[in-house]
């Protein structure tokens, strides 16, 4: 079998499955750790798989399934990323946080730190948080799905705060078309609030590294820091790079 044909193999397995550890490939296809993680890079490279920690998965269609759906997708990479701001916030900063399955993962940890002033049109991540920190909640269009508010008044009261950080989670995080969702109020709100923050944090897995959702947010000069649970891509790692954005793997 010639490295082309594995890599072939490899790529068909991923599909049919959905994902595999670089063990299971090592198992399956009879070659060395190195070798899986190669082809795997390479897979990733021409935009066949989605690298996460330990393995790959298949890249996911451009659409999002419901809230609830995607809380139990990448729960470990989502608690990782989640860590790792934990590094960042400190007692005492304010901050936006975005409705989103990877923010409210991020939330938790949040509550450990204190002494935050958060600002969200979450009504999840303001329950998570609201013990241990002061919270503002948006008021506007409530959607029962995300349990979130959006449209003309959560933007108004948005332009009230002056916050630290933005932190945002993503539909998409592409070279070419930066910061993109799936919703266009989401985005709008989205966008509202890195306007009025000193700086842009955004969390972000694997399966949202290359792809494009319909509606812009902004572009990566925009970001100040990265947080995912992967390398990214190689176009869009240099094209973070050229935008001085920050990058976190965790």
């Amino acid at each position: 079998m010639t490295p082309r044909e594995r890599r072939i193999r490899i790529h068909s397995f991923i599909e049919q499955r959905g994902q595999a550890s670089v063990e299971e490939l090592m198992q399956t296809f009879g070659v060395s750790a190195e070798t899986v993680r190669r082809d795997l890079a390479l897979l990733a490279e021409d935009g066949a798989v989605l690298k996460v920690h330990g393995g790959a998965r298949k890249r996911r269609p451009d659409r999002e399934g419901s809230f609830q759906q995607r809380m139990t997708e990448g729960r470990e990479a989502k608690a990782r990323i989640a860590e790792r701001l934990a590094g960042v916030v400190k007692p005492g900063d304010t901050l936006f946080v975005d409705t989103g399955s990877t923010t409210l993962a991020a939330a938790a940890v949040l509550a450990r730190i204190g002494g935050l002033t958060v600002i969200t049109n979450s009504c999840r991540i303001a329950s998570e948080i609201g013990e241990q920190a002061d919270v503002y909640l948006l008021g506007g269009l409530f959607r029962q799905d995300n349990l979130q508010t959006v449209g003309p008044q959560a933007i108004e009261q948005v332009g009230r705060f002056r916050a630290d950080y933005a932190l945002l989670t993503v539909g998409g995080l592409d070279a070419e078309a930066g910061i993109t969702d799936f919703n266009p109020q989401e985005a709008e709100v989205a966008h509202a609030m890195l306007a009025h923050a000193r700086q842009l944090i955004v969390v972000a897995d694997a399966s949202k590294l290359g792809r494009q959702a319909p509606f812009r947010v902004c572009d990566l000069e925009r970001i100040d820091l990265l947080i995912t649970d992967t390398v990214p891509p190689t176009a869009l790692k240099v094209a973070l790079g050229r935008a001085g954005a920050t990058v976190i793997s965790a």
